[in-house]
């Protein structure tokens, strides 16, 4: 199964302890926690379904590539974090 983690600033807000997660795309492992939590959707994704682009996610620590349909694949050692990302100049 996979694993999901969320960082402490998102959990500031929302508690979202870290979890084995049974799901195949980022998708999958996202909807299946905000079945938990729905609140942290809105957190997560914007009123279009895209992750929010002061987030940043990585799988197996490499940052997703699909910000839109969130197909990212996972394997069943997967590590999903989920970060605000750091941003300005």
């Amino acid at each position: 199964m996979a694993h999901i983690f969320f960082a402490a600033s998102i959990q500031r807000h929302i508690a979202t302890p870290e979890r084995e997660i049974d799901a195949r795309t980022l998708h999958d492992a996202l909807e299946a926690v905000f079945a938990e939590q729905p609140r942290l959707r809105g957190y997560i994704l914007d009123d279009q379904g895209l992750l929010r682009r002061h987030l940043a996610v990585f799988i197996d620590g490499h940052p997703v590539r699909d910000r839109q349909r969130l197909s990212d694949v996972l394997g069943e050692e997967s590590r999903i974090y989920v970060v605000q990302a750091l941003s300005g100049g």
